[in-house]
């Protein structure tokens, strides 16, 4: 009783001390309960999460495609001849039927004028068979003339009239050889270097090619595409190289130059051959791009971007969320309760470090994007959010 009546006298003298110590002790209860809290969030795996987005995605096919001119024509002699003129400047720009060179023309002019003095010969010799029938037709009919010479007169003006004929005929050849001297330009285009030099003799051999024009203000882009890739466009009912009017979009192609840039213009693909190399396993695609300023030159090897299909309100991920084993690929996805489940999903084509799931998310579902590896099914965890 003693002891406890010093208790109550020690308080009522030392009050201030009493309040101070009790606020410490209270003070300490919360700082140890905050600490255990700590250690018990801790305990829990720390991981960043994101949600399934839902979006339009473009899928890309990437090639190696070589580039090569819309028109390649070679300029050949067509008659044999002394070269005599060229009237262009080699690398520049030539017009459709513009004058490129002539060839020695005196022998074609004299086969033109022998032919024509034959052909008005035959032209006469055929009025004066003419004449010679209608005379001898009335004097058959009247029996002064016999039927000898009737058909003797028939004759002469029906061969009379295929000399003509022949003629004739001779002559148009003998005219075409004289045009083929004029050599001119079958396209607009920029011309070669000349490979015959003047007072050179040129013909219709193998020593005829005299240059070489080339169309390029649109150009061609060949690569090869595999016979999955075919298989695939038949599966999102894309016919390549048809364009297809009822969809909003076409199977343009983008190209990189050689130091790594964007070309600024954007083709269409415009063919794609109808059967499988059988050696390589691809088949061939051609594609139509504008090329106004020359930046592209025929024989250039690029990279080739194609628009293959346009999957909209695609399921889309980060590609390093996924985790890929022997069994499929699989992702963690976080419960509301913040523990995880480690889920099989069906992956369709990546882009951009993504990736579009088919099937096993839904829009809207979190997933682990970061901090999966030290994880199991069932694992409580602490996280990040990038939403």
């Amino acid at each position: 009783m003693k002891v406890f009546t010093n208790i109550l006298n020690f308080i009522a003298k030392n009050k201030k001390i009493l309040f101070i110590l009790i606020l410490s002790l209270i003070i300490i209860f919360f700082v140890i309960q905050h600490l255990r809290e700590e250690e018990t969030q801790e305990e829990y795996p720390v991981v960043t999460i994101e949600k399934v987005r839902q979006q339009d995605v473009s899928i890309y096919g990437e090639y190696v495609g070589r580039i090569r001119a819309q028109q390649f024509v070679e300029i050949r002699a067509r008659v044999e001849g002394y070269l005599e003129k060229m009237l262009f400047e080699e690398g520049t720009f030539i017009s459709k039927n513009q004058l490129l060179y002539v060839i020695s023309q005196d022998r074609y002019k004299a086969k033109v004028d022998k032919a024509k003095a034959q052909y008005n010969k035959d032209k006469v010799q055929a009025r004066k068979a003419e004449r010679d029938l209608e005379r001898i037709r009335p004097l058959y009919s009247q029996n002064a003339a016999s039927q000898l010479d009737l058909d003797n007169a028939i004759a002469a003006y029906e061969t009379a009239k295929a000399s003509v004929l022949m003629s004739q005929a001779d002559l148009y050849q003998a005219e075409i050889e004289l045009g083929y001297t004029t050599v001119t330009s079958p396209i607009s285009g920029y011309i070669s270097e000349s490979k015959a030099d003047l007072g050179t003799l040129v013909g219709p051999s193998s020593k005829s090619h005299l240059a070489t024009i080339i169309k390029m203000d649109t150009v061609l882009i060949d690569f090869s595409m595999t016979a999955l890739d075919y298989l695939k466009s038949k599966e999102r009912n894309v016919e390549l190289g048809q364009q297809d009017t009822s969809r909003s979009w076409q199977q343009h192609v983008t190209i990189t130059l050689a130091d790594n840039t964007i070309y600024p213009y954007k083709g269409l693909v415009d063919f794609a051959a109808p059967q499988v190399d059988e050696h390589t396993g691809t088949f061939s695609v051609r594609a139509e791009i504008k090329n106004p300023d020359r930046i592209l030159l025929p024989g250039q090897f690029t990279k080739v971007k194609v628009l293959l299909d346009i999957r909209e309100n695609a399921k889309v991920v980060p590609l390093k969320a996924v985790d890929i084993d022997k069994g499929g690929a699989y992702i963690y996805v976080m419960r509301k309760d913040s523990t995880v489940e480690r889920r099989f999903i069906e992956i369709g084509p990546e882009f951009d470090n993504y990736v579009v799931v088919e099937r096993g998310l839904s829009v809207g579902e979190f997933i682990v994007t970061e901090g999966y590896h030290k994880l199991n099914p069932g694992d409580k965890v602490n996280f990040y959010s990038n939403y």
